[in-house]
Protein backbone atom coordinates (compact mmCIF):
# COMPACT_ATOMS: atom_id res chain seq x y z
CA UNK A 1 0.00 0.00 0.00
CA UNK A 2 3.03 2.34 -0.12
CA UNK A 3 3.43 5.29 -2.46
CA UNK A 4 6.97 5.44 -3.86
CA UNK A 5 8.99 8.13 -5.54
CA UNK A 6 11.67 6.76 -7.89
CA UNK A 7 14.08 9.44 -9.10
CA UNK A 8 16.78 8.78 -11.70
CA UNK A 9 19.98 9.87 -10.01
CA UNK A 10 23.68 10.36 -10.83
CA UNK A 11 25.59 10.57 -14.09
CA UNK A 12 25.71 8.31 -17.13
CA UNK A 13 29.33 9.46 -17.57
CA UNK A 14 30.90 10.29 -14.19
CA UNK A 15 34.22 10.99 -15.94
CA UNK A 16 32.67 14.06 -17.57
CA UNK A 17 31.05 15.14 -14.33
CA UNK A 18 33.82 15.49 -11.76
CA UNK A 19 33.75 11.73 -11.23
CA UNK A 20 30.46 12.08 -9.43
CA UNK A 21 28.05 9.26 -8.52
CA UNK A 22 27.10 6.79 -11.25
CA UNK A 23 23.62 6.67 -12.71
CA UNK A 24 21.01 4.66 -10.84
CA UNK A 25 17.41 4.48 -9.75
CA UNK A 26 16.64 5.18 -6.12
CA UNK A 27 13.33 4.92 -4.27
CA UNK A 28 11.81 6.94 -1.47
CA UNK A 29 8.97 5.53 0.62
CA UNK A 30 8.24 8.95 2.12
CA UNK A 31 10.17 8.19 5.29
CA UNK A 32 13.14 10.23 6.46
CA UNK A 33 16.54 8.74 5.71
CA UNK A 34 18.58 7.36 2.82
CA UNK A 35 16.91 6.44 -0.47
CA UNK A 36 16.76 2.77 -1.44
CA UNK A 37 18.96 1.88 -4.42
CA UNK A 38 17.20 -0.35 -6.95
CA UNK A 39 19.57 -3.21 -7.81
CA UNK A 40 20.96 -3.72 -11.30
CA UNK A 41 19.53 -7.03 -12.64
CA UNK A 42 21.88 -9.93 -13.25
CA UNK A 43 21.72 -13.38 -14.85
CA UNK A 44 23.92 -16.45 -14.62
CA UNK A 45 25.24 -18.08 -17.77
CA UNK A 46 27.65 -20.85 -18.70
CA UNK A 47 29.28 -20.58 -22.13
CA UNK A 48 30.65 -23.80 -23.66
CA UNK A 49 32.89 -23.85 -26.75
CA UNK A 50 31.86 -26.79 -28.94
CA UNK A 51 32.69 -25.58 -32.47
CA UNK A 52 34.90 -28.30 -33.93
CA UNK A 53 36.10 -26.10 -36.80
CA UNK A 54 39.91 -25.87 -36.63
CA UNK A 55 39.65 -22.16 -37.49
CA UNK A 56 37.80 -21.66 -34.19
CA UNK A 57 40.04 -23.88 -32.05
CA UNK A 58 40.84 -20.94 -29.73
CA UNK A 59 38.77 -17.76 -29.79
CA UNK A 60 38.22 -14.53 -27.92
CA UNK A 61 34.65 -13.59 -26.93
CA UNK A 62 33.50 -9.97 -26.79
CA UNK A 63 30.33 -8.79 -25.03
CA UNK A 64 29.06 -5.33 -26.05
CA UNK A 65 32.47 -4.54 -27.53
CA UNK A 66 34.54 -5.48 -24.47
CA UNK A 67 36.62 -8.65 -24.32
CA UNK A 68 34.86 -10.97 -21.85
CA UNK A 69 36.40 -14.42 -22.43
CA UNK A 70 39.96 -14.45 -23.82
CA UNK A 71 41.74 -17.57 -25.11
CA UNK A 72 38.57 -19.68 -25.12
CA UNK A 73 39.52 -23.19 -26.32
CA UNK A 74 37.42 -25.89 -27.98
CA UNK A 75 35.79 -28.26 -25.48
CA UNK A 76 36.21 -25.90 -22.54
CA UNK A 77 33.67 -23.94 -20.52
CA UNK A 78 33.58 -20.62 -18.72
CA UNK A 79 31.71 -22.20 -15.86
CA UNK A 80 28.77 -20.17 -14.63
CA UNK A 81 29.47 -16.44 -14.78
CA UNK A 82 27.35 -13.35 -14.08
CA UNK A 83 26.24 -10.99 -16.86
CA UNK A 84 23.95 -7.96 -16.82
CA UNK A 85 20.28 -8.80 -17.31
CA UNK A 86 17.55 -6.68 -18.84
CA UNK A 87 19.89 -5.06 -21.40
CA UNK A 88 20.76 -5.95 -25.02
CA UNK A 89 23.90 -8.06 -25.40
CA UNK A 90 26.01 -8.18 -28.55
CA UNK A 91 28.19 -11.30 -28.59
CA UNK A 92 31.13 -11.40 -31.00
CA UNK A 93 33.63 -14.22 -31.45
CA UNK A 94 37.04 -13.72 -33.06
CA UNK A 95 40.01 -16.03 -33.69
CA UNK A 96 42.45 -15.79 -30.82
CA UNK A 97 44.37 -12.50 -31.00
CA UNK A 98 42.49 -11.15 -34.05
CA UNK A 99 40.70 -8.52 -31.98
CA UNK A 100 37.14 -7.38 -32.38
CA UNK A 101 37.90 -6.19 -35.90
CA UNK A 102 38.39 -9.82 -36.96
CA UNK A 103 35.25 -11.07 -35.26
CA UNK A 104 32.41 -13.00 -36.86
CA UNK A 105 29.08 -11.20 -37.26
CA UNK A 106 27.55 -10.33 -33.92
CA UNK A 107 24.99 -12.54 -32.23
CA UNK A 108 22.46 -10.19 -30.65
CA UNK A 109 20.52 -11.21 -27.56
CA UNK A 110 17.63 -8.83 -26.69
CA UNK A 111 18.21 -9.39 -22.97
CA UNK A 112 18.76 -12.02 -20.30
CA UNK A 113 16.08 -12.41 -17.66
CA UNK A 114 16.83 -11.06 -14.20
CA UNK A 115 17.70 -13.86 -11.79
CA UNK A 116 17.56 -16.50 -14.53
CA UNK A 117 20.22 -19.07 -15.40
CA UNK A 118 21.32 -20.05 -18.91
CA UNK A 119 23.64 -22.38 -20.81
CA UNK A 120 24.98 -21.09 -24.15
CA UNK A 121 26.83 -23.49 -26.46
CA UNK A 122 28.95 -22.13 -29.32
CA UNK A 123 28.67 -24.55 -32.21
CA UNK A 124 28.88 -24.81 -35.99
CA UNK A 125 31.38 -24.13 -38.75
CA UNK A 126 33.11 -20.86 -39.65
CA UNK A 127 35.33 -22.05 -42.54
CA UNK A 128 33.98 -21.70 -46.10
CA UNK A 129 35.36 -25.10 -47.14
CA UNK A 130 36.64 -28.33 -45.63
CA UNK A 131 33.55 -29.38 -43.69
CA UNK A 132 30.44 -31.27 -44.78
CA UNK A 133 27.81 -30.53 -43.71
CA UNK A 134 28.71 -27.02 -42.56
CA UNK A 135 25.93 -25.45 -40.47
CA UNK A 136 26.67 -21.83 -39.64
CA UNK A 137 28.42 -20.90 -36.42
CA UNK A 138 26.05 -19.74 -33.70
CA UNK A 139 25.02 -19.85 -30.06
CA UNK A 140 22.35 -22.27 -28.87
CA UNK A 141 20.90 -21.08 -25.57
CA UNK A 142 19.01 -23.04 -22.94
CA UNK A 143 16.91 -21.04 -20.48
CA UNK A 144 16.22 -22.72 -17.17
CA UNK A 145 19.72 -24.06 -16.55
CA UNK A 146 20.64 -25.48 -13.17
CA UNK A 147 23.82 -25.11 -11.13
CA UNK A 148 22.91 -28.01 -8.83
CA UNK A 149 20.48 -30.90 -8.87
CA UNK A 150 16.96 -29.92 -7.89
CA UNK A 151 16.09 -33.52 -7.11
CA UNK A 152 18.26 -34.09 -4.03
CA UNK A 153 21.81 -35.05 -3.10
CA UNK A 154 21.36 -38.68 -4.19
CA UNK A 155 20.51 -37.58 -7.74
CA UNK A 156 22.27 -35.98 -10.69
CA UNK A 157 20.39 -33.74 -13.13
CA UNK A 158 21.62 -34.21 -16.71
CA UNK A 159 20.91 -31.88 -19.65
CA UNK A 160 21.78 -33.31 -23.10
CA UNK A 161 22.77 -31.31 -26.19
CA UNK A 162 23.46 -32.52 -29.76
CA UNK A 163 26.46 -30.62 -31.12
CA UNK A 164 27.95 -32.97 -33.72
CA UNK A 165 27.51 -31.30 -37.11
CA UNK A 166 27.65 -34.50 -39.21
CA UNK A 167 25.69 -36.79 -36.89
CA UNK A 168 22.03 -37.54 -37.65
CA UNK A 169 19.13 -37.04 -35.26
CA UNK A 170 19.69 -39.57 -32.48
CA UNK A 171 17.98 -41.56 -29.79
CA UNK A 172 19.80 -42.65 -26.63
CA UNK A 173 19.28 -45.93 -24.78
CA UNK A 174 20.58 -46.59 -21.27
CA UNK A 175 21.81 -50.18 -20.90
CA UNK A 176 22.59 -50.78 -17.21
CA UNK A 177 19.40 -49.81 -15.40
CA UNK A 178 16.74 -48.50 -17.77
CA UNK A 179 17.30 -51.12 -20.45
CA UNK A 180 15.75 -48.84 -23.06
CA UNK A 181 15.25 -45.37 -24.47
CA UNK A 182 15.83 -42.27 -22.35
CA UNK A 183 16.09 -39.70 -25.18
CA UNK A 184 13.96 -39.68 -28.33
CA UNK A 185 14.79 -37.73 -31.50
CA UNK A 186 17.49 -35.24 -30.55
CA UNK A 187 18.63 -33.30 -33.64
CA UNK A 188 21.77 -31.23 -34.23
CA UNK A 189 21.71 -27.89 -32.41
CA UNK A 190 19.02 -29.01 -29.97
CA UNK A 191 18.82 -29.47 -26.22
CA UNK A 192 16.73 -32.24 -24.71
CA UNK A 193 13.50 -30.59 -23.57
CA UNK A 194 14.47 -30.72 -19.89
CA UNK A 195 16.93 -32.24 -17.47
CA UNK A 196 16.98 -35.98 -16.84
CA UNK A 197 16.75 -36.38 -13.07
CA UNK A 198 18.73 -39.56 -12.45
CA UNK A 199 19.83 -41.47 -9.36
CA UNK A 200 23.59 -41.00 -9.07
CA UNK A 201 24.96 -44.23 -10.57
CA UNK A 202 27.28 -45.40 -13.35
CA UNK A 203 25.32 -45.57 -16.60
CA UNK A 204 26.11 -46.92 -20.07
CA UNK A 205 24.65 -44.99 -22.99
CA UNK A 206 24.13 -46.26 -26.53
CA UNK A 207 23.63 -43.54 -29.14
CA UNK A 208 21.45 -44.65 -32.06
CA UNK A 209 20.48 -43.08 -35.38
CA UNK A 210 16.82 -42.17 -34.99
CA UNK A 211 16.06 -42.97 -38.64
CA UNK A 212 16.83 -46.70 -38.41
CA UNK A 213 17.86 -47.49 -34.83
CA UNK A 214 21.43 -48.36 -35.84
CA UNK A 215 23.91 -47.99 -32.98
CA UNK A 216 26.32 -45.10 -33.57
CA UNK A 217 28.49 -45.26 -30.45
CA UNK A 218 28.43 -46.21 -26.78
CA UNK A 219 29.74 -44.34 -23.77
CA UNK A 220 30.01 -44.76 -20.03
CA UNK A 221 28.43 -42.00 -17.94
CA UNK A 222 30.06 -42.74 -14.55
CA UNK A 223 28.09 -40.27 -12.44
CA UNK A 224 28.79 -42.17 -9.23
CA UNK A 225 32.49 -42.75 -9.93
CA UNK A 226 32.88 -39.03 -10.67
CA UNK A 227 31.12 -38.20 -7.36
CA UNK A 228 28.43 -36.10 -9.06
CA UNK A 229 25.90 -36.50 -6.27
CA UNK A 230 23.73 -33.41 -6.19
CA UNK A 231 25.31 -31.95 -9.34
CA UNK A 232 23.74 -30.61 -12.51
CA UNK A 233 25.62 -31.76 -15.62
CA UNK A 234 25.46 -30.85 -19.31
CA UNK A 235 26.38 -33.71 -21.67
CA UNK A 236 27.32 -32.65 -25.19
CA UNK A 237 27.67 -34.68 -28.38
CA UNK A 238 30.84 -33.25 -29.88
CA UNK A 239 33.14 -33.74 -32.86
CA UNK A 240 32.66 -35.58 -36.14
CA UNK A 241 31.37 -39.05 -36.97
CA UNK A 242 33.47 -38.83 -40.15
CA UNK A 243 36.61 -36.76 -39.48
CA UNK A 244 37.95 -37.58 -42.96
CA UNK A 245 35.12 -35.52 -44.42
CA UNK A 246 35.72 -32.69 -41.96
CA UNK A 247 39.36 -31.63 -42.27
CA UNK A 248 40.41 -34.57 -40.06
CA UNK A 249 38.89 -32.82 -37.09
CA UNK A 250 38.09 -34.20 -33.65
CA UNK A 251 36.33 -37.56 -33.46
CA UNK A 252 32.78 -37.90 -32.19
CA UNK A 253 32.41 -38.21 -28.44
CA UNK A 254 30.29 -37.26 -25.47
CA UNK A 255 31.70 -34.60 -23.16
CA UNK A 256 30.31 -33.33 -19.87
CA UNK A 257 30.39 -29.99 -18.09
CA UNK A 258 29.73 -29.75 -14.37
CA UNK A 259 29.50 -25.95 -14.55
CA UNK A 260 33.09 -25.29 -13.43
CA UNK A 261 35.50 -23.36 -15.65
CA UNK A 262 38.00 -25.47 -17.58
CA UNK A 263 38.10 -28.48 -19.92
CA UNK A 264 35.01 -30.60 -20.44
CA UNK A 265 35.13 -34.16 -19.10
CA UNK A 266 35.29 -36.81 -21.83
CA UNK A 267 32.96 -39.75 -21.23
CA UNK A 268 34.90 -42.98 -21.77
CA UNK A 269 34.09 -45.66 -24.33
CA UNK A 270 32.89 -48.76 -22.46
CA UNK A 271 34.92 -51.96 -22.61
CA UNK A 272 34.48 -55.57 -21.56
CA UNK A 273 36.90 -58.45 -21.05
CA UNK A 274 36.31 -61.80 -22.77
CA UNK A 275 38.12 -65.09 -23.22
CA UNK A 276 37.17 -67.08 -26.32
CA UNK A 277 37.86 -70.84 -26.25
CA UNK A 278 37.70 -73.04 -29.36
CA UNK A 279 36.05 -76.33 -28.37
CA UNK A 280 34.31 -77.43 -31.57
CA UNK A 281 35.51 -81.00 -32.22
CA UNK A 282 34.32 -80.98 -35.86
CA UNK A 283 37.34 -81.58 -38.11
CA UNK A 284 35.98 -78.99 -40.55
CA UNK A 285 36.46 -76.38 -37.83
CA UNK A 286 39.85 -77.54 -36.58
CA UNK A 287 41.37 -74.16 -37.46
CA UNK A 288 39.16 -71.13 -38.05
CA UNK A 289 39.29 -67.36 -38.46
CA UNK A 290 36.99 -65.24 -36.32
CA UNK A 291 35.51 -61.97 -37.62
CA UNK A 292 33.90 -59.32 -35.40
CA UNK A 293 31.69 -56.75 -37.12
CA UNK A 294 33.25 -57.69 -40.45
CA UNK A 295 36.89 -57.37 -39.34
CA UNK A 296 39.19 -60.32 -38.74
CA UNK A 297 39.81 -60.44 -34.98
CA UNK A 298 41.25 -63.91 -34.26
CA UNK A 299 43.13 -65.52 -37.17
CA UNK A 300 44.28 -69.16 -37.24
CA UNK A 301 42.25 -70.14 -34.17
CA UNK A 302 42.90 -73.82 -33.48
CA UNK A 303 40.77 -76.40 -31.67
CA UNK A 304 41.48 -76.59 -27.93
CA UNK A 305 43.18 -73.20 -27.81
CA UNK A 306 42.15 -69.97 -26.13
CA UNK A 307 42.57 -66.30 -26.88
CA UNK A 308 43.15 -65.59 -23.23
CA UNK A 309 41.30 -62.59 -21.90
CA UNK A 310 41.06 -59.81 -24.45
CA UNK A 311 39.32 -56.43 -24.45
CA UNK A 312 36.34 -55.72 -26.72
CA UNK A 313 34.03 -52.72 -27.04
CA UNK A 314 31.03 -52.87 -24.73
CA UNK A 315 27.62 -51.34 -25.21
CA UNK A 316 27.59 -51.92 -28.98
CA UNK A 317 26.17 -54.75 -31.12
CA UNK A 318 28.69 -57.44 -32.03
CA UNK A 319 28.32 -59.69 -35.07
CA UNK A 320 30.55 -62.78 -34.68
CA UNK A 321 31.36 -64.82 -37.78
CA UNK A 322 33.52 -67.94 -37.92
CA UNK A 323 35.07 -69.20 -41.16
CA UNK A 324 37.38 -72.13 -42.00
CA UNK A 325 40.98 -70.96 -41.94
CA UNK A 326 41.70 -68.87 -45.04
CA UNK A 327 38.14 -68.98 -46.41
CA UNK A 328 37.55 -65.30 -45.65
CA UNK A 329 34.37 -63.73 -44.40
CA UNK A 330 32.57 -64.85 -47.55
CA UNK A 331 32.95 -68.45 -46.40
CA UNK A 332 31.82 -67.81 -42.85
CA UNK A 333 29.03 -69.56 -40.99
CA UNK A 334 25.88 -67.53 -40.25
CA UNK A 335 26.60 -64.66 -37.89
CA UNK A 336 26.11 -64.94 -34.14
CA UNK A 337 24.71 -61.59 -33.05
CA UNK A 338 25.29 -60.29 -29.54
CA UNK A 339 23.22 -57.18 -28.62
CA UNK A 340 26.05 -55.82 -26.46
CA UNK A 341 28.57 -56.72 -23.78
CA UNK A 342 28.17 -55.01 -20.42
CA UNK A 343 30.60 -52.24 -19.57
CA UNK A 344 33.27 -53.41 -17.13
CA UNK A 345 32.00 -57.01 -17.21
CA UNK A 346 34.03 -60.15 -17.86
CA UNK A 347 32.94 -63.07 -20.03
CA UNK A 348 33.99 -66.52 -21.21
CA UNK A 349 32.74 -67.57 -24.66
CA UNK A 350 33.17 -71.17 -25.76
CA UNK A 351 32.79 -72.09 -29.44
CA UNK A 352 31.20 -75.51 -29.64
CA UNK A 353 29.06 -77.77 -31.80
CA UNK A 354 29.15 -79.27 -35.29
CA UNK A 355 29.39 -77.49 -38.66
CA UNK A 356 29.50 -80.50 -41.01
CA UNK A 357 26.21 -81.74 -42.53
CA UNK A 358 27.18 -85.42 -42.04
CA UNK A 359 29.59 -87.58 -40.10
CA UNK A 360 28.58 -86.64 -36.57
CA UNK A 361 25.80 -87.93 -34.33
CA UNK A 362 24.36 -86.17 -32.50
CA UNK A 363 25.21 -82.94 -34.31
CA UNK A 364 24.13 -79.91 -32.29
CA UNK A 365 24.59 -76.73 -34.29
CA UNK A 366 27.76 -74.73 -33.98
CA UNK A 367 27.42 -71.76 -31.62
CA UNK A 368 28.92 -69.69 -28.82
CA UNK A 369 28.06 -70.41 -25.21
CA UNK A 370 28.72 -67.33 -23.10
CA UNK A 371 29.22 -67.07 -19.35
CA UNK A 372 28.74 -63.48 -18.15
CA UNK A 373 30.26 -63.63 -14.67
CA UNK A 374 33.75 -64.77 -15.54
CA UNK A 375 36.74 -64.15 -13.31
CA UNK A 376 40.38 -63.49 -14.13
CA UNK A 377 41.54 -64.31 -10.60
CA UNK A 378 40.22 -66.23 -7.63
CA UNK A 379 37.91 -64.15 -5.45
CA UNK A 380 39.45 -65.66 -2.35
CA UNK A 381 42.96 -64.54 -3.27
CA UNK A 382 46.17 -66.48 -2.73
CA UNK A 383 45.68 -70.03 -1.48
CA UNK A 384 42.43 -70.54 -3.39
CA UNK A 385 41.36 -71.57 -6.89
CA UNK A 386 38.05 -70.74 -8.56
CA UNK A 387 37.09 -73.41 -11.09
CA UNK A 388 34.36 -72.97 -13.73
CA UNK A 389 33.16 -76.21 -15.34
CA UNK A 390 31.63 -76.44 -18.82
CA UNK A 391 30.12 -79.44 -20.62
CA UNK A 392 31.29 -79.34 -24.24
CA UNK A 393 31.18 -82.98 -25.40
CA UNK A 394 28.44 -83.19 -28.02
CA UNK A 395 27.71 -86.91 -27.55
CA UNK A 396 28.06 -87.10 -23.78
CA UNK A 397 24.97 -87.28 -21.55
CA UNK A 398 24.11 -85.11 -18.61
CA UNK A 399 26.77 -85.74 -15.97
CA UNK A 400 27.58 -85.38 -12.29
CA UNK A 401 31.15 -85.09 -11.05
CA UNK A 402 32.36 -86.44 -7.70
CA UNK A 403 35.64 -85.38 -6.12
CA UNK A 404 37.33 -88.18 -4.22
CA UNK A 405 40.24 -86.70 -2.23
CA UNK A 406 38.74 -83.81 -0.27
CA UNK A 407 35.08 -83.23 -1.06
CA UNK A 408 34.32 -86.96 -0.87
CA UNK A 409 31.18 -86.41 -2.87
CA UNK A 410 29.41 -84.51 -5.58
CA UNK A 411 31.07 -81.32 -6.85
CA UNK A 412 29.08 -80.90 -10.09
CA UNK A 413 25.41 -81.84 -10.44
CA UNK A 414 23.23 -82.36 -13.53
CA UNK A 415 25.50 -80.63 -16.04
CA UNK A 416 24.17 -80.97 -19.61
CA UNK A 417 25.83 -80.31 -22.94
CA UNK A 418 26.66 -76.61 -23.46
CA UNK A 419 25.92 -75.78 -19.82
CA UNK A 420 28.18 -74.03 -17.30
CA UNK A 421 28.43 -74.97 -13.64
CA UNK A 422 29.04 -71.89 -11.47
CA UNK A 423 32.51 -71.40 -10.01
CA UNK A 424 33.72 -73.90 -7.45
CA UNK A 425 35.71 -72.17 -4.72
CA UNK A 426 38.50 -74.60 -3.91
CA UNK A 427 41.70 -74.70 -1.94
CA UNK A 428 44.94 -75.20 -3.85
CA UNK A 429 45.11 -79.02 -3.74
CA UNK A 430 45.51 -82.01 -6.04
CA UNK A 431 41.99 -83.30 -6.69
Amino acid sequence: GAALTVPASGFFDPSMNSNGPAFGLFASTGQAGPLLELPVPEARIEIIHNSADAAAAVVDVFVNGAEAVPDFAYRTTTGFITLPAGMPLSIQVAPDGAGIGGALPAIDIPFLGSGKTYIAIANGIVSPTGYSPAPAFGLDIFEGAREAATSGMMNTDVLVYHGSTDAPAVDVDELNFVGGEIIDVLAYGSFEADYLELPTADYTLQVQADANGAAVAAFDAPLSTLALDGAAVTVIASGFLDPSNNSNGAEFGLFASVGVAGPLVELPRPEARIEVIHNSSDAAASVVDVFINGEEAVPDFAYRTSTGFITLPAGMPLSIQVAPDGAGIGGALPAIDIPFLGSGKTYIAIANGIVSPTGYSPAPAFGLDIYDQAREAAEGGAGTNDVLVYHGATDAPMVDVDELNFVMGEAVNDLSYNGFQGYLNLGVEDY
